[in-house]
């Protein structure tokens, strides 16, 4: 049993991860400023005696609880979060960063740091190994986020140079599952929303473009099983799941299971959107023994499930 610290613990993956180290009997600490989060994402976790939430602001908070794990999770991460706030995205991704390494450096702690897909931005190989720098605009609108992942990224490994730190970064590639927010504006979420609605489905471009999408129960035993895997393990490290599909296949795939007509309407691709996207996991199935295992049409049963409770709950002015 471990104390572990989850920054960005109300967010939709922090919550799941902060649940999961309760599970395996972990001491957690959540730090979240809810300024993406939401304190009902921790509805569970909030029932154990061994979790404490803390709301802080990671950027201002100088120092962090000591803890035997840190699992730094906060930031802004669907395009129209982190373009609302570039500026806090880049200081949460850098500061907040930096704050997160020199706690697990002052207390001798392990540190887990999410990264994303997005650190390749356009990418010209593919699908996409750990071993390919990217392809990235570090002036545009996803600038933000993709550099600001880039330098944390940078950080960590200047601090594993110089100071030994045991850290690991995890590369996220699409995730979904229950407690998405409704409005995060990213594929999954978009498509069952606007189908619950009576809405169109909002194509960007041609609908050619492709994603993989990692169930979230999958996605964070592959962050859990990085936080206890040996300290030789290799990093950065992909976690995403390698079965690709075209963005116009994903709205077929949510229409037939939300049992409605499948309408679609074209809006332009914004600026720098990947064209393709899928990662290459060969990595974490050799280092830790991880591939996920919840195939999409499954997962997007118990989204959509989730999706239709809070879209009710919505309606009757409750939430």
């Amino acid at each position: 049993m471990a104390r572990a610290v989850v920054t960005g613990a109300a967010g939709f993956l922090g919550s799941h991860l902060v649940d999961t180290l309760l599970a395996d009997a972990h001491d957690v600490v959540g730090l979240d400023n809810l300024s993406t989060g939401r304190r009902q994402n921790l509805r569970a976790a909030a029932g154990s005696a061994r979790f404490r939430f803390v709301r802080a602001d990671l950027t201002r908070s100088a120092r962090l609880p000591a803890a035997d794990r840190y699992y730094h999770l906060a930031s802004p991460a669907s395009p129209p979060a982190y373009q609302r706030d570039p500026v806090g995205t880049l200081r949460v991704n850098g500061v907040g960063t930096l704050r997160v390494l020199e706690a697990a450096r002052r207390h001798d702690a392990r540190v887990v740091i999410s990264s994303t897909s997005e650190v390749y931005g356009d990418p010209l190989v593919h699908p996409q190994p750990e071993s390919y720098w990217g392809h990235v605009n570090p002036i545009g609108l996803r600038s933000c986020y993709d550099e600001g992942k880039r330098f944390g990224e940078a950080l960590c490994m200047a601090y594993r140079r110089q100071y030994g730190l045991d850290v690991r970064i995890a590369r996220i590639f699409n995730t979904y599952g229950p407690r998405m927010d409704p409005e995060d504006g990213r594929v999954v979420s978009n498509f069952i929303v606007q189908g619950l609605r009576g809405r169109p489905l909002t194509v960007y471009g041609s609908g050619r473009q492709t994603r993989s999408f990692c169930y979230v129960s999958d996605l964070v035993r592959g962050l859990a099983a990085l936080g206890d895997a040996k300290k030789s393990v290799v990093t950065p490290m992909n976690l995403g799941n390698p079965r690709e599909f075209t963005v116009e296949r994903v709205a077929r795939l949510v229409a037939r299971a939300l049992g409605v007509p499948f309408r679609v309407a074209h809006d332009p691709l914004p600026a720098d959107d990947p064209k393709q996207r899928c990662p290459d996991i060969r990595r974490a199935r050799a280092e830790l023994g991880w591939s996920p295992t919840v195939p999409l049409e499954e997962g997007l049963t118990s989204t959509i499930a989730y999706f239709r409770d809070t879209l009710q709950v919505g309606r009757r002015g409750v939430a």
